[in-house]
Protein backbone atom coordinates (compact mmCIF):
# COMPACT_ATOMS: atom_id res chain seq x y z
CA UNK A 1 0.00 0.00 0.00
CA UNK A 2 3.00 2.55 0.53
CA UNK A 3 3.62 2.47 -3.25
CA UNK A 4 0.01 4.09 -3.51
CA UNK A 5 1.61 6.79 -1.29
CA UNK A 6 4.25 7.28 -3.15
CA UNK A 7 6.41 5.80 -0.55
CA UNK A 8 8.80 2.69 -1.60
CA UNK A 9 10.52 0.20 0.35
CA UNK A 10 12.20 -3.37 -0.26
CA UNK A 11 12.29 -6.61 1.01
CA UNK A 12 16.14 -7.84 2.27
CA UNK A 13 16.89 -10.42 4.69
CA UNK A 14 19.17 -9.32 7.65
CA UNK A 15 21.33 -11.78 9.26
CA UNK A 16 19.74 -14.78 10.97
CA UNK A 17 16.93 -13.63 9.37
CA UNK A 18 14.06 -16.64 10.65
CA UNK A 19 11.65 -16.24 7.20
CA UNK A 20 12.03 -16.40 3.74
CA UNK A 21 13.85 -13.42 2.06
CA UNK A 22 10.33 -13.60 0.34
CA UNK A 23 8.19 -13.03 2.85
CA UNK A 24 11.25 -11.32 5.56
CA UNK A 25 9.96 -10.26 9.01
CA UNK A 26 10.73 -6.83 8.76
CA UNK A 27 10.91 -3.40 6.50
CA UNK A 28 13.84 -2.08 5.66
CA UNK A 29 14.10 1.42 4.74
CA UNK A 30 17.16 2.53 3.10
CA UNK A 31 18.11 6.05 3.81
CA UNK A 32 20.70 7.08 0.87
CA UNK A 33 17.29 7.78 -1.44
CA UNK A 34 16.61 9.90 1.49
CA UNK A 35 20.14 11.27 2.28
CA UNK A 36 20.78 11.93 -1.97
CA UNK A 37 18.07 14.58 -2.02
CA UNK A 38 19.53 16.29 1.02
CA UNK A 39 16.83 15.37 3.67
CA UNK A 40 17.62 15.98 7.11
CA UNK A 41 15.83 14.96 10.51
CA UNK A 42 13.02 16.81 9.88
CA UNK A 43 12.23 15.45 6.67
CA UNK A 44 12.50 12.15 7.79
CA UNK A 45 9.84 12.79 10.46
CA UNK A 46 7.30 13.82 7.61
CA UNK A 47 8.30 10.62 5.85
CA UNK A 48 7.92 8.39 9.14
CA UNK A 49 4.50 9.87 9.88
CA UNK A 50 3.03 8.83 6.25
CA UNK A 51 4.61 5.54 6.93
CA UNK A 52 2.34 5.37 10.46
CA UNK A 53 -0.17 6.86 8.68
CA UNK A 54 -0.31 3.66 5.90
CA UNK A 55 0.34 1.42 8.58
CA UNK A 56 -2.34 2.31 10.66
CA UNK A 57 -5.02 3.21 7.75
CA UNK A 58 -4.55 0.31 5.19
CA UNK A 59 -7.79 0.67 3.73
CA UNK A 60 -8.28 4.09 3.82
CA UNK A 61 -8.00 5.82 0.18
CA UNK A 62 -8.09 9.40 1.74
CA UNK A 63 -4.91 9.06 4.24
CA UNK A 64 -3.56 7.00 1.10
CA UNK A 65 -3.79 10.05 -0.90
CA UNK A 66 -3.43 12.86 1.85
CA UNK A 67 0.16 11.44 2.68
CA UNK A 68 0.63 10.73 -1.15
CA UNK A 69 0.34 14.32 -2.02
CA UNK A 70 2.54 15.54 1.59
CA UNK A 71 5.03 12.96 0.25
CA UNK A 72 4.89 14.87 -3.43
CA UNK A 73 5.49 18.01 -2.14
CA UNK A 74 8.53 16.88 0.00
CA UNK A 75 10.28 15.66 -2.92
CA UNK A 76 9.47 18.58 -4.81
CA UNK A 77 11.09 20.91 -2.22
CA UNK A 78 14.26 18.64 -2.62
CA UNK A 79 14.65 17.43 -6.32
CA UNK A 80 17.38 14.73 -7.76
CA UNK A 81 18.63 16.48 -10.11
CA UNK A 82 17.91 20.59 -10.28
CA UNK A 83 16.62 21.29 -13.51
CA UNK A 84 14.92 18.21 -14.59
Amino acid sequence: MGEAAGIYTNKNTIPYEPASPFRPSGLRIGTPAITTRGFKESEMKVIAQGISNIINNLQDKNTIEKTKTEILELCKQYPLYEGL
